[in-house]
């Protein structure tokens, strides 16, 4: 890569993490990426699903198409003070590196305008609202694949603790599924002194949350990854008084769809079947829901080939992540594979610490690239 576009990459990249958006309110992301495509001189759509960009190339006469995607959302962490290009939006951070997502799908975009040894339809998708509020869901359900229409998708999450540049392509499931649930307790609220006219939900929130918690322990054969976390816990306002309701929140993981569908069905079991043991009813929410990431074989292997062809790092022996990424909707409808290129020794993701690694732009962006060859040849 030119000096200078790494210089501008690094540039694009700082301003999008001094000007962090939520998920669903990336206006202002959107608009600069459109700018940055308008000097490029590339055409695009805006407004796809939310606040989505598609920018399109073409070139030559070839009738295949490939899809590179990246995110741009942000998430609700207050960043640690110190950097230059730190956050500006109190409270709002790209602790998860989407900025670096972006700038590097943009400058694989550079990358693949400047090469005419590539023919085809390369479709470089800017997701909105990656982090839990359905993006890509939105994204397809607002025609993307009938109006940007692609035979493979593409696409990468930098990962701390990687070492800087490698590119992870796993074989199959990268990412898990995953969903937040949550179950609200009603019993009869009381004086606290007499508990024996009461129907106390907060008892019963006790012994819910050792159940979910042996459902992973008891019921998952130990060789296959599954998570069911409690986070959040709210119940009662006063100390001599048994409340009418009290709520748990958490997380559900899994890597296959076979034991997320059965992690679901039993935790609505566990809390319809607990509340009823202390006499009280149980009210179970489930949202959120993002499939597995599970990459296709031939696209997994096609991805490690264009990796190693650019002369970038490859591995292919890390475990999956049980962290969830709503990639793996595009994964459902279409062959495609997702990688990892290591961001070094930084805080992890979702850290208030966190920062993506600027070293890394060039790889990711020839990786973008180099997928994209490969895809249309």
């Amino acid at each position: 890569m030119k000096p200078d576009l790494f210089e501008r990459l690094a540039a694009w990249r700082h301003h999008l993490h001094a000007h962090p958006e939520l998920s669903c309110h990336e206006r202002a992301t959107a608009a600069f990426v459109c700018e940055k495509l308008s000097e490029l001189g590339i055409p695009f759509a805006a407004g796809i699903g939310g606040h989505g960009v598609v920018a399109t190339l073409r070139r030559g006469r070839s009738n295949r198409a490939v899809g590179l995607r990246a995110d741009m959302d942000a998430l609700p962490v207050m960043e640690t003070p110190g950097r230059a290009h730190g956050s500006r939006n109190q409270g709002v951070m790209h602790a998860c590196g989407h900025d670096g997502h972006t700038a590097s799908l943009l400058g694989a975009a550079a990358l693949l305008l400047e090469d005419p040894s590539w023919s085809g339809t390369v479709q470089c998708i800017f997701q909105p609202a990656e982090e839990g509020f359905g993006g890509a869901q939105a994204m397809l359900e607002d025609g993307l694949l009938e109006r940007f229409p692609v035979e493979r998708i593409f696409g990468y999450h930098n990962w701390p603790g990687l070492e800087a540049g490698v590119v992870m392509v796993h074989a199959g499931p990268v990412m898990a599924a995953a969903a937040s649930f949550n179950i609200t307790l009603h019993g009869v609220a009381g004086h606290a002194a007499m508990p024996h006219d009461c129907a106390d939900p907060v008892q019963g929130l006790a012994h819910l949350i050792i159940a979910l918690n042996a459902i992973v322990a008891r019921n998952v054969d130990p060789q296959e990854a599954a998570v069911i976390s409690t986070c959040m816990l709210k119940a009662g306002e006063a100390s001599n008084l048994i409340a009418h309701e009290a709520s748990l929140g958490g997380t559900i993981r899994a890597l296959t769809p076979k034991m997320m569908h059965f992690l679901l069905a039993r935790v609505r079991e566990v809390a319809e079947h607990t509340a009823r043991a202390h006499q009280l009813s149980a009210l179970v929410e489930i949202t959120s829901e993002v499939p597995a990431t599970i990459n296709h074989a031939a696209e997994a292997a096609l991805a490690a080939r264009a990796a190693a062809d650019a002369g970038l790092s490859l591995r292919g022996d890390i475990k999956p992540s049980m962290a969830g990424e709503d990639f793996g909707r595009f994964l459902e409808v279409m062959p495609g594979a997702y990688a990892w290129i290591g961001n070094g020794a930084s805080a992890g993701l979702h850290n208030e610490a966190y920062d993506f690694n600027d070293e890394i732009l060039p790889v990711a962006a020839r990786y973008y690239a180099a997928v994209a060859r490969a895809a249309l040849a």
